[in-house]
């Protein structure tokens, strides 16, 4: 079944948790406009005195606020902050999962386990783009693939290691080589251990992504007879990697938290 969706008022506050295994994002949204970002470490709201500091600063800030999304792929954040907002807000406290009302189908061996962000992200990918397939791509601390058809069924996905995972486990599981800052690079060959690391990192990143672009998009010509596919890709790499890529994807940095969003319109009551 699919669902048009309601848009929010345009003068309703709503505030959307992202708490992703690297940084949590807390965003607050008026209907469509996003009035205020703070991103903050996930590790640093694990500690003592380290939770709820940043919520006790926005609802302060916006105490019209009432209404709250939580997508979390960080089981002890969202069990806290989900406490947190039902205790201190009035309104309605949604947290993403396969359990909810979503605008897109899918058949998956074990739903509960399909990712809160990667729910959030194929529905902004709906959103975007109902009548077309798309490739959605969530360049985080792991890397995510999942593509939904036309007729807006999710067909599947891909998980591998994120960039910053790929260097630790190079530094981590060798004797000499160091831990390195990832940034673009300004040739194809290094010319130095730290250079050789960098750019084998992000170039067979991309490499890998522009492949396996192209692979799903014979599989969804040749196998799904789609004629429209687009690609969009999110995540806190993303911004270094989309411009590297040959399969010219629409960077989309909230895309996680706007379908949250999204997906709050469409279960409010």
């Amino acid at each position: 079944m699919r669902f048009a969706g309601k848009e929010p008022s345009s003068d309703s506050l709503l505030l959307v948790v992202e708490a992703g295994n690297t940084t949590t994002s807390f965003v607050v949204f008026q209907g469509n406009e996003s009035l205020d970002i703070v991103k903050v470490s996930s590790k640093s709201l694990t500690v003592p005195d380290g939770f709820p500091g940043p919520l006790e600063k926005i609802i302060m800030r916006y105490p019209a606020l009432c209404d709250a999304a939580i997508c979390s792929v960080v089981p002890l954040l969202e069990r806290t902050t989900g406490d947190y907002l039902h205790h201190h807000l009035t309104g309605q406290v949604l947290t993403v999962s396969a359990l909810i009302t979503l605008p897109f189908t899918f058949d998956y061996a074990s739903p509960e386990s399909f990712g809160a962000d990667r729910i959030a992200l194929c529905a902004m990918s709906q959103h975007l783009y109902p009548d077309e397939a798309v490739i959605a791509i969530d360049i985080g601390t792991a890397i995510t693939v999942d593509v939904l058809g036309s007729a807006q069924h999710h067909l599947g996905g891909l998980i591998m290691p994120g960039l910053d995972l790929m260097a630790k486990a190079l530094h981590e599981h060798t004797a000499r080589l160091p831990l390195v800052a990832l940034d673009r690079p300004d040739t194809l060959l290094g010319s130095s251990t730290v250079d050789c690391i960098r750019n084998g990192i992000i170039h067979g990143c991309t490499s890998s992504i522009d492949g396996l672009v192209t692979k799903i998009t014979r599989w969804l010509q040749e196998e799904r007879s789609e004629t429209a596919i687009r690609v969009m890709v999110t995540g806190g790499n993303a911004p270094l990697i989309a411009g590297m890529l040959d399969c010219s994807p629409r960077l989309e940095e909230l895309a996680v938290v706007k379908g949250a969003r999204y997906l709050f319109s469409l279960n409010a009551d």
